[in-house]
C-alpha cells in the first residue's frame, strides 16, 4: 500500500498523533464515536434471534453480539497482518488490515437493525415497498450505513459521524444500492452474482445492499479509496468482519438455546443419526419428498441448497464431515447433558464455545482473487462447512419453531400500526406538527436529501409509480412524499423492541397506555 492509497483510507480531520501514539489515530477517533454513540447503546434492547420474553430469561441482544463480534474480528486482523508475510503482502496490496478499523466495523455492524431482530427488517422492506412507495424498502445493512452517514451526529460535522474512509467502507458488506449501482455482471445465474446481491430460488428474503440512494454519494466515496477492490468485493477490513460476524452468530445463540432448554437434545439427535445413517437413500429423493420435515430430510435440503448455491466451495465429503463433527462434539457432547446452572454445565459450554470459536479463527486465508461469492478473506472450505451446519442446527430447532410464531406475529403488528398511524398522523394538517421532534427532524433531513439529489444526481430519483413515463419523481411533492418515507423508517427502525410496543400500544388507544409517559 503506497502513500497516496493510506492518504485515501483516511479524511483531514485534524488529529494529534503523538498524543496518542498509534501510527492512525483518525481510526481510533471513529471507534469511539461509534462505541459513545446512542444508537450503539440501543443495542442492548434489541433482538438478536429471538426475544428474551420467548424463552424466558436473558440471552444475546444486538449489543452483546456486536462486542463479540469486535472480539473474534480483531483476532482474525491480528493474525492476518503479523502472522505471515506473504499474505500480510497481499493484504498490503488490497488496501490494508488495521485491527482498528476492523473493530470499528464490527462494532457498527448492526447499527441498523430495527426493533425484533431480521423479523422487523422483513416486515419494515414490506411496509416501506407497499405502504409507503418507496421502491428501495428498508435494508438493515443500508441503515447502518445511513446511520454513520446521515442520522448520527459529532461535534466537527452538521450530519453523521464524519468518520474515515477506511472505516466507511469497512461497514460495507454489499457495496451496491438496490435499484442502481449493482454489480454489473450476469443475473440469469446466481451462482455467478455476489452473496446476497439477488433474490433467486434459494432466498426468501429480499436482496442486499448497503447503501440507499440518499447515501450513495457517501458509499462511493469511501470506496474511491480502494482501488484494488473489484466494485462487488469487500474491502479486507470488511471481509474480516463480516467472516467474524458468521463465526459469532453460528456459536453464541446455540450457547444461548442451550442455557434456555429450548435445543432439545433428542429432536437434533435424531435429525444428525439419521441424515448420517442414511445419507445415500436420501440423496435418491425427489425433493418434494424432503419437505416433509422427517428425521434427516432438512439436513439433505440444507446439502443441496449449498452444492447448488455455492458450488465454488461446497462438497459432499466436507458436509458429512462437519455434520459429523456437530454431532459428535455438541448435539452427543454438549447437548447430551441439560443444563442446571451448575458450575459443571458453565464449564462445558465455555469449553465448547471457546475451542470452536479458536479453530475457527485460525481456519481463514487472504486470496488475492476470490470467487465472486466469496471475499478476500473466508473461511477454509472445513470450516466454511462447520459454519453452515452450525447454523442450520439454530435455524432448525430454534427460529423455526411453531411457539415462536406466535410472538413473531405480534411484532409484525406492532411495526404495521407504528408505520401505519405515523404516517398517518403526519398526513394530519393540523396535529402533524406535534408529532415526535426526532421524527419531524428525520423527516426534514431525509427530504432535503432528495432535494439535493434532484440537483446533483437526478437520474438517480426514482421513477414515478403511477406514471406510464420512466423519468425519475422531481416535483417537491413526491419528493416531500419520499422524505417522509424514509423519516418514518428511519424514525421506526431507532426504537427499541420495549419502545416500539409501547409506542404501537399509545397510538392504538390502548387501555392501558392512556396514562401520561407510560
Amino acid at each position: 500500500m503506497d502513500d497516496d492509497q493510506r492518504r485515501r483510507r483516511l479524511i483531514p480531520e485534524p488529529v494529534d498523533r503523538f498524543a496518542t501514539g498509534e501510527e492512525y489515530p483518525e481510526y481510533r477517533v471513529d471507534l469511539e464515536r461509534i462505541r459513545f454513540s446512542p444508537y450503539f447503546a440501543r443495542l442492548s434492547a434489541v433482538t438478536q434471534v429471538v426475544s428474551p420474553s420467548g424463552v424466558g430469561q436473558v440471552v444475546h441482544n444486538r449489543l452483546t453480539h456486536s462486542i463479540k463480534v469486535t472480539a473474534v474480528a480483531r483476532a482474525i486482523a491480528m493474525q492476518l497482518t503479523t502472522t505471515d508475510p506473504e499474505q500480510n503482502a497481499i493484504v498490503e496490496r488490497l488496501g490494508g488490515c488495521d485491527p482498528v478499523v476492523v473493530q470499528a466495523a464490527a462494532s457498527a455492524h448492526d447499527l441498523g437493525h430495527p426493533p425484533f431482530g431480521h423479523l422487523g427488517e422483513q416486515v419494515l422492506d414490506r411496509l416501506a415497498r407497499e405502504r409507503l412507495g418507496l421502491a428501495e424498502g428498508f435494508e438493515g445493512n443500508a441503515q447502518s450505513f445511513r446511520i454513520l452517514s446521515a442520522l448520527d451526529v459529532c461535534e466537527t460535522v452538521k450530519e453523521g459521524l464524519n468518520l474515515t474512509a477506511a472505516s466507511r467502507a469497512a461497514v460495507l458488506k454489499y457495496p451496491w444500492g438496490r435499484t442502481i449501482h449493482r454489480p454489473d455482471l450476469d443475473p440469469a445465474d446466481p451462482t455467478r452474482m455476489p452473496r446476497g446481491s439477488t433474490a433467486s430460488r434459494w432466498e426468501t428474503a429480499p436482496p442486499k445492499f448497503s447503501a440507499y440512494t440518499l447515501d450513495l454519494d457517501d458509499m462511493l466515496d469511501a470506496r474511491s479509496a480502494f482501488t484494488a477492490i473489484a466494485p462487488w468485493q469487500q474491502t479486507v477490513e470488511c471481509s474480516v468482519m463480516d467472516v467474524a460476524d458468521d463465526i459469532a452468530y453460528s456459536l453464541h445463540d446455540l450457547d444461548d438455546f442451550y442455557r434456555a432448554g429450548v435445543l432439545q437434545q433428542a429432536a437434533v439427535a435424531v435429525e444428525f443419526r439419521t441424515f448420517l445413517r442414511d445419507q445415500h437413500t436420501l440423496a435418491a429423493l425427489d425433493a418434494e419428498e424432503l419437505w416433509n420435515r422427517a428425521p434427516g430430510h432438512s439436513l439433505e435440503l440444507l446439502r443441496r441448497r449449498i452444492v447448488s448455491r455455492d458450488p465454488w466451495i461446497a462438497s459432499d465429503e466436507h458436509f458429512r464431515a462437519s455434520v459429523q463433527r456437530v454431532a459428535t462434539e455438541l448435539v452427543e457432547g454438549l447437548l447430551a447433558v441439560p443444563f442446571d446452572g451448575s458450575s459443571r454445565t458453565e464449564r462445558a459450554i465455555e469449553s465448547f464455545v471457546s475451542s470452536w470459536i479458536g479453530r475457527l479463527q485460525r481456519s481463514v486465508l487472504v486470496v488475492e482473487e476470490p470467487n465472486v461469492r466469496s471475499g478476500h478473506v473466508s473461511l477454509l472450505p472445513e470450516a466454511w462447512h462447520d459454519v453452515t451446519v452450525l447454523k442450520f442446527v439454530h435455524t432448525r430447532f430454534v427460529i423455526d419453531r411453531p411457539d415462536f410464531a406466535t410472538y413473531q406475529r405480534g411484532q409484525s403488528r406492532v411495526l404495521d400500526v407504528l408505520v401505519t398511524e405515523l404516517d398517518s398522523w403526519l398526513d394530519d394538517p393540523r396535529d402533524g406538527p406535534r408529532a415526535p421532534q426526532k421524527l419531524l427532524d428525520f423527516v426534514e433531513l431525509a427530504t432535503d436529501g432528495y432535494f439535493r439529489l434532484r440537483a446533483d444526481n437526478p437520474d438517480w430519483l426514482p421513477a414515478d409509480p403511477e406514471s406510464e413515463s420512466e423519468r425519475p419523481q422531481s416535483d417537491p411533492r413526491a419528493l416531500g412524499r419520499l422524505g417522509r418515507a424514509r423519516g418514518i423508517l428511519d424514525y421506526v427502525a431507532s426504537l427499541t423492541d420495549e419502545q416500539a410496543t409501547a409506542l404501537a400500544a399509545r397510538l392504538r388507544g390502548d387501555r392501558e397506555a392512556w396514562a401520561f409517559g407510560s
